[in-house]
């Protein structure tokens, strides 16, 4: 599918994105994409964003600010608020296009971004549909999955950098993914081998992240919005995940009634790649069919 190298400013910085043209004429729908915990969008966001615009909708895909291709100094700082704010950049840019219909927006999630396209859909009603795939909900829980003993090493990391921060040093890191019993933010089996196999090969990845991100990561808990949406809502939930439990998932989305709950025999990284890819957006895309099409055609008899 045709594909633009774009940019948008959020904060004053540049946040890099590609643009997937919808194969329609005419102004479409947009789904925007950003990735997870210290992801960029090489890490297989392309190949979600081309199913969409295959199915007639434009899709807009970012790194957000101090990650991959985007602005952003110290590099690998993961701030929750500041990734909120890219996520209101990116959609005030694509309903700014011409080609958008900027009534149309769906915001697609993952991991991390899973739960921050459910707490900008919380702000923001006029937003058309949410994608929330194995989402991080609730902070304690994703936080404990790695066991007590992960969680306070993480947290004595989590305070040096914190520390260091306020007299001025450069971030202390640690890394995203780790095998089980190393230090890292995401140590289950599925983790260790999983994140890296997204990584196209070749390409250059950082997978550090600012220690502090911590504190910020087991406070987080955007399930909480899940009952406040009022749009349609696709909640894809693993339950086999042992990074973001599908649990937290669960517990979040009873009582939501705009919340579509789909369950799958799936670790945290199968969406990413076949088999499961090909069902996980399968299931999207029809979701958007079933809850999004007809409405559209209702609202242009």
């Amino acid at each position: 599918m045709p594909r633009q190298d774009v940019v948008f400013t959020s904060e004053g910085l540049r946040c890099s994105a590609w643009f997937y043209s919808a194969n329609s004429n005419g102004k479409q729908p947009c789904v925007i994409l950003a990735h997870g915990l210290a992801g960029i969008k090489e890490m297989r966001l392309d190949a979600y964003a081309e199913k969409f615009a295959e199915a007639g909708y434009h899709a807009l895909v970012f790194d957000y600010r101090h990650f991959g291709e985007s602005d952003g100094e110290p590099r690998q700082l993961l701030n929750i608020a500041k990734q909120h704010q890219d996520w209101k950049a990116a959609i005030s840019y694509a309903r700014n296009r011409p080609d958008v219909d900027a009534t149309k927006i769906v915001l697609w999630g993952s991991s991390l971004s899973g739960g921050h396209v459910v707490a900008i859909a919380a702000q923001d009603s006029s937003i058309a549909a949410v994608i929330s795939q194995v989402p991080h909900m609730l902070g304690l829980t994703s936080g404990l999955a790695g066991g007590l003993l992960t969680g306070t090493r993480l947290t004595i990391h989590a305070l040096i950098d914190r520390l260091g921060s306020l007299i001025g040093l450069q971030p202390h890191f640690i890394n995203a993914s780790a095998e089980p019993g190393r230090l890292g933010l995401m140590t289950a089996p599925e983790a260790s081998h999983g994140y890296l196999k997204l990584v196209p090969k070749g390409k250059v990845f950082d997978q550090r992240v600012a220690a502090r991100f911590v504190f910020d990561a087991m406070r987080y808990s955007p399930g909480k919005y899940l009952r406040h949406l009022t749009m349609p809502t696709l909640l894809q939930v693993a339950n086999n995940d042992l990074t973001t439990p599908a649990s937290a998932a669960l517990r979040s989305a009873r009582g939501a009634k705009t919340v579509t709950l789909k369950k799958h025999n799936a670790d945290h990284f199968d969406p990413y790649i076949e088999p499961l890819f090909s069902t996980f957006i399968a299931e999207q895309l029809d979701f958007l069919k079933q809850n999004l099409e007809k409405r559209w055609h209702g609202q242009k008899q």
